[in-house]
């Protein structure tokens, strides 16, 4: 008798230290950043790194940096040498130039880098494995650690955070400098989303809008491969369900938003129309907000702005030959923070204050009371 109780209570004991141990990699890793703080400084600098790669999706996870960099390899390994480079070079920068050790431990200041360096590999059209790249790749990531300091100064008077600001700037900058006839950095056009082409009609094909929603989550990364978008996808849900269910919902309402107004059919499949949705959905429902009915309304008016405002500036930026990138979900996500209203300032979380996966689950209350004290401070 003694005996079956005890197989009894086994399993049990099994079941319950896989759960603690599956919870500790959720998160931000509180603990392991503890752990890495008496570790070699390169040590130190790789958790970093891997932080400052989940960071480009709102997300601050060793763990999950390291499936997106495993996503962004299928994908294109090209793409991923380009970008971490670009994630170097911003981190290191922040290391030399003096930036507060806890914001570079968070990889605040290597997501930046990480993203300029993608996005201009996605706009060359000298082709994959073009060596050349790979010196604007590291200046433009370098660039965005300057812009990110002086932008910060200015904003924090107002609360707002850096984000993906350096980012959109440096990137537009590059852009306009080289064009698309520069003997050493050709780029594609970009063309705009709401024009109609001659092959685009009314018929919609379900299975590919399906593939689209999935595919917005991904192109936060410039990813367009459905298997690379759902291992990111598994990255932000490790770090938050509540996060990863905000991304699928900002997506599929940008595709709506998309078929509302007609825009190209391709940009629809492929996630074009849906990336600025699903970041604003994010933002506002799972990370800068606590969760509450009000939110969740809000980060759905979020998601709808970021996807009509990139619509808009798409058509206008597409006429010099620019990419709209995220600025629109940036600016609509700034606009949200700077509201006044009771019915949505009172939930939102200081900036610096932990917002990991307790984050957006924190009461109206306690947020009321943290963001109290700051301001009392």
């Amino acid at each position: 008798m003694f005996m079956s109780k005890k197989l009894c209570e086994h399993p049990k004991g099994l079941k319950q230290q896989l759960i603690q141990k599956l919870l500790y990699c959720t998160g931000e890793m509180e603990h392991f950043q503890k752990y890495m703080q008496d570790q070699a400084f390169l040590i130190q600098l790789l958790e970093w790194l891997l932080r400052g790669v989940s960071g480009v999706i709102m997300v601050n996870n060793p763990l999950s940096g390291i499936l997106i960099l495993i996503a962004l390899s299928i994908a294109s390994p090209w793409q991923t040498l380009l970008g971490s480079l670009g994630l170097f070079s911003s981190t290191v920068m922040a290391i030399l130039i003096g930036q507060e050790r806890a914001e570079v431990s968070r990889g605040e200041h290597g997501y930046n880098g990480m993203l300029v360096a993608l996005l201009i590999g996605v706009f060359s059209s000298a082709g994959e494995w073009y060596w050349w790249l790979l010196l604007p790749a590291c200046l433009a990531g370098a660039a965005t650690t300057f812009l990110h300091s002086g932008m910060a100064a200015v904003l924090d008077k107002w609360e707002l955070p850096v984000s993906v600001f350096p980012f959109n700037t440096v990137l537009l900058l590059y852009l306009a400098c080289t064009g698309i006839e520069n003997p050493y950095f050709p780029n594609h056009p970009a063309l705009p989303l709401g024009a109609a082409l001659s092959i685009n009609s009314t018929h919609v094909d379900i299975p590919q809008l399906m593939q689209g929603i999935v595919l917005g989550v991904g192109q936060i990364y410039a990813c367009d491969a459905v298997g690379s978008s759902l291992i990111i996808l598994s990255a932000v849900m490790l770090y938050s369900p509540v996060l990863a269910f905000h991304a699928l919902l900002g997506s599929s309402l940008g595709v709506l938003a998309g078929l509302s107004v007609a825009v190209q059919q391709d940009a629809l499949y492929t996630g074009l129309a849906s990336f600025n949705g699903a970041l604003g959905c994010m933002a506002v429902g799972g990370l800068l907000f606590t969760l509450s009915w009000r939110t969740h309304a809000f980060s759905i008016i979020c998601a709808f702005l970021s996807s009509y405002a990139d619509i808009a500036l798409s058509n206008l930026l597409a006429n010099v030959g620019l990419p709209s990138s995220s600025w629109a979900a940036t600016l609509t996500i700034s606009l949200m923070l700077l509201v006044s209203g009771r019915s949505l300032s009172t939930y939102r979380i200081a900036i610096g204050q932990d917002s990991s996966s307790g984050g957006p689950l924190h009461t109206p209350s306690q947020s009321a009371e943290t963001n109290t004290d700051s301001s009392s401070a």
